[in-house]
């Protein structure tokens, strides 16, 4: 799905713009600064021009530079809501002709070691006729749902992705265990408290959504503390494991993380007396694909007894 359909601002305008100048508004003004913003892997003076044409388009100044960042003027504090509107509108209508081209299909995307194949297996038997696609997605590409990339995402709370206008279905709890190196002093321990290593930093992830970073890190600390911060960052998953096995960090991971159990230099400890992550089904809630549900049905039957 793509959100590059042109649109004419007013009758008797002389320039039309896509939807990709809007969409690139909305998220420098929801960040409020252009660097931040760049996470859209655009590069920064690219966006900072694709923001001039929209001006330059609308015939007026949307934001204001200055060195701390970008603030919304009167007319960007006025295009926003719109903007947002437009922009959903776009989506909605996409995904309409969408479902109406192939109405007997789906894409289920599902996020870093999930294992979806049995519900994947029971949807096809159930609907033998539909095309039942899967698509793996790293931590940072949930997006592909609300942008329409998928239909459906199976993945791990918190959510990485605002939930407006996502279900959410929640199939079952999983666990946190602490991943560690093979020759740590917690390493063969049966369980471990968040007080056993309260001293050591857990790595974050700066490009992760902020809630999913502190629910990683731990922060706070069941008692209210603030975890403490260290001088170590990474920017996937894999750089994480890595710090781990070389025996320079830890990190929480899910209980059911595979990846954790390939390699015999890293070691995973239940930790007690914290909250599990949850999986979960997700859809757009405007979808009224039936395939959605009838997956939905077989997360249910076959994933649930991973709890």
């Amino acid at each position: 799905m793509t959100d590059e359909v042109l649109f004419s601002p007013a009758a008797g305008s002389h320039s039309d713009f896509d939807l990709r100048l809007v969409r690139y508004f909305t998220v420098v003004a929801e960040h409020r600064n252009i660097a931040r913003a760049a996470a859209l892997r655009v590069a920064q003076p690219s966006l900072s021009r694709q923001i001039q044409r929209l001006e330059d388009t609308l015939g007026t100044r949307l934001l204001e530079r200055t060195t701390q960042g970008s603030t919304l003027t009167a007319a960007g504090a006025a295009f926003l809501p719109r903007a947002r509107a437009l922009l959903h509108a776009a989506r909605a209508a996409a995904l309409a002709a969408h479902d109406a081209s192939v109405p007997h299909a789906i894409t289920i995307g599902y996020t870093e070691d999930l294992v979806i194949t049995p519900a994947v297996r029971s949807l096809r038997h159930r609907d033998p006729d539909a095309q039942v696609r899967t698509r793996h997605l790293n931590w940072d590409e949930a997006s592909a749902l609300p942008e329409g990339r998928v239909d459906v995402l199976v993945t791990r709370t918190p959510l990485p992705i605002p939930s407006d206008d996502l279900l959410v279905s929640l199939v079952y709890d999983e666990p946190r265990s602490l991943l560690v190196s093979a020759s740590h002093r917690l390493a063969g321990k049966e369980s471990v408290t968040v007080d056993d290593f309260a001293d050591e930093p857990l790595l974050a992830c700066p490009t992760m959504a902020a809630a999913w970073v502190e629910f990683w890190r731990l922060n706070p600390r069941p008692d209210g503390a603030p975890a403490p911060s260290g001088p170590t960052v990474v920017h996937s998953v894999e750089d994480k494991i890595e710090a781990v096995a070389d025996g320079r960090a830890v990190i929480v991971v899910p209980a059911g993380d595979r990846r954790s159990t390939l390699r015999d230099d890293l070691a995973t400890v239940p930790i007690d007396g914290i909250e599990p992550c949850q999986v979960a089904v997700i859809a757009r809630t405007d979808d009224g694909n039936p395939l959605i549900a009838h997956f939905r049905e077989a997360v249910e039957s076959h994933l649930a007894g991973n709890a």
